[in-house]
């Protein structure tokens, strides 16, 4: 607490000030482009991660060839978790540089580097041909994806967030796991199509290849609508206030003055990205290698699962604007402790209806996160530390729990032969997320982004909003607990 130099009374907090011309009216079609061009190019970005997923068991023969059965796919998924490595510190490094110079042009590079690390994957010689040397440059193509992904997705989630109305955070931001899933389904659909067409054998000799070339040209056309995107209004209007000789944030200032938000943001996206993982990137392989379903039949029905979640994805989204993600979050983590292992039970029956029930209850507990967290992971988080803070508590966390949950899973059933192990993992994940979002998570669904005057689609909102300038600046006394904090670390001298 800072204390005035003549009497020892603290300082009082004021109270917010907000004028007309502070507030955001949000250009509708910009709003749409900039929305769109996000998850596209997101959509490119998990359709490499995807291809790699749903060839998972083709990829451990073709560079694993001397090891067999579920240890294989265990060597195969420690190459996708090897990318997680990489991860933090390309987010640290994108965020920060997000927060510098802009959200847009980061989303640019990025989208660049993991296409050519991807068509870099379909290029590399086979084991056979070329021994270990395969596998080492396997281990770096992967590593070049992580780094750009850290600076991916946390960066498209700034940018979609600060982009958009506040009453429509949820739904528009919600776009950018479908373009998640788009890019999921356009690999598992690729990948089904060429084994149909190509035949098991044909594909593991050279056409796991194919989707891997292809990642050229999305990539192309990722970039040139990121490209030509306009930089986020809450960026532009943090760039006017700040004067010139004022100083970035530092890694070690964002970790000193904002532990709290990235301590609950990283248990947050921890249970977050076990289900997704589990849903999206483990479940194929499941099917395949535990369960012995025909590689096209299992991809089949994830396919036809992850279409079906497309709807759902936006209506969690479009309900959380209205009566709160955390609300919805909750719902979800409740129905995975409940029927995890009621769902696993019914994949694991050999009945192909009850396979696809099994998966479809994973899926839609899954939708109520996928259609909330990208609105609510940036909001935890102020203006000009948001994309630098989020990348590190989203890769941190991903890295730790995302590319290990494939791994642990696989590992797990190869020792113990139990079957339910994913299910476990999933209610294990669930419990810890309930007690966190209960008790720690505020939700600020609607309104005004931590940091940032309120970003309206009408006019005529703003007038309302004026009435009650400490409602929407909501944020307000909790910037100058963090700048009181500042302030006495530096006459500390520390």
């Amino acid at each position: 607490m800072t204390y005035n130099k003549n009497q020892n009374s603290p300082k009082k907090k004021s109270k917010p000030k907000l004028k007309k011309e502070e507030i955001t009216v949000v250009d509708t079609s910009s709003a749409r482009k900039a929305v769109v061009a996000t998850a596209v190019g997101n959509g490119m970005e998990w359709f490499d991660f995807g291809i790699y997923s749903y060839l998972a068991a083709t990829i451990g023969q073709v560079f694993f060839p001397n090891v067999s059965g579920p240890m294989q796919l265990v060597f195969s998924f420690a190459t996708f978790a090897v990318a997680f490595i990489a991860r933090p510190l390309g987010g640290i490094f994108f965020g920060m540089l997000g927060d510098r110079l802009g959200r847009k042009k980061v989303l640019a590079i990025t989208l660049i580097m993991m296409a050519l690390a991807t068509l870099s994957i379909g290029l590399i010689p086979s084991h056979a041909s070329i021994g270990y040397t395969a596998t080492v440059l396997l281990l770096i193509a992967r590593l070049v994806q992580g780094f750009s992904s850290g600076g991916e997705y946390s960066g498209a989630m700034t940018f979609i967030a600060e982009s958009t109305p506040d009453k429509k955070r949820g739904f528009m931001s919600s776009a950018l796991e479908v373009g998640t899933l788009v890019g999921y389904i356009a690999g598992a659909g690729l990948v089904t199509l060429l084994t149909y067409i190509l035949g098991e054998e044909t594909m593991l000799d050279w056409g796991w290849r194919i989707p891997f070339f292809l990642s050229a040209p999305i990539g192309l056309i990722g970039f040139y609508l990121r490209n030509n995107l306009e930089e986020t209004p809450a960026f532009e209007a943090m760039k006017e206030e700040k004067s010139e000789d004022a100083d970035d944030p530092s890694v070690k200032e964002i970790l000193q003055f904002h532990w709290r938000a990235i301590l609950i943001g990283m248990f947050v996206v921890f249970f977050y990205i076990v289900v997704n993982y589990t849903v999206l990137s483990y479940m194929p392989s499941h099917l395949t290698a535990v369960l012995g379903y025909g590689e096209t039949e299992g991809l089949l029905l994830i396919v036809i699962v992850m279409v079906i979640m497309i709807p759902i994805v936006l209506l969690m989204g479009y309900f959380s604007d209205r009566i709160g993600a955390k609300k919805i979050i909750q719902g979800g983590l409740i129905g995975l402790i409940l029927l995890s292992i009621p769902a696993f039970n019914l994949i694991a029956s050999d009945n192909t209806i009850l396979v696809f029930l099994g998966l479809m209850i994973l899926g839609i507990f899954s939708s109520s996160f996928q259609g909330t967290m990208p609105a609510l992971l940036p909001s935890l988080f102020f203006t000009n530390v948001r994309n630098g803070a989020l990348a590190i508590t989203f890769n941190i966390s991903a890295s730790l729990f995302g590319g290990t949950t494939p791994l642990l899973v696989s590992w797990l059933i190869s020792k113990t032969m139990n079957e339910m192990i994913p299910a476990y993992y999933l209610i294990f994940a669930s419990i810890i997320g309930i007690i966190v979002v209960t008790i720690f998570l505020k939700d600020t669904s609607g309104k005004a982004l931590r940091g940032s005057p309120p970003a309206v689609e009408e006019k005529s909102e703003i007038k309302e909003i004026l009435e009650e300038p400490e409602e929407a600046l909501w944020w307000h006394d909790e910037k100058k607990e963090i700048e009181e904090r500042i302030e006495n670390r530096s006459e500390d001298g520390k």
